[in-house]
């Protein structure tokens, strides 16, 4: 049993840290992706007018992604069964 896994409350269920660790994978690279298009936002002011607005359409997508995760931690978290 590793160091982490001695650390985990017992009433927790094994269920339970599998979701957690789902959501946390699926969370970190949504917010990778994040970063990803912030960064494509940042580096698009020289191309055109339709560039620009995938870009923008690409990063409105990663938020609503992000908002769902943060979402799911909320549920987690008030209702860790």
């Amino acid at each position: 049993m590793s160091t982490s896994e001695e650390r985990r409350p017992a009433w927790l269920d094994q269920q339970f840290w599998e979701r957690l660790d789902r959501i946390e994978t699926h969370h970190q690279r949504i917010q990778s992706e994040h970063e990803q298009r912030r960064r494509g936002l940042d580096s698009s002011h020289d191309t055109h007018e339709a560039d620009l607005r995938l870009a923008w359409q690409r990063y409105c997508e990663v938020i609503v992604e992000l908002d769902r995760m943060t979402a799911e931690f909320e549920t987690l978290r008030g209702d860790p069964r």
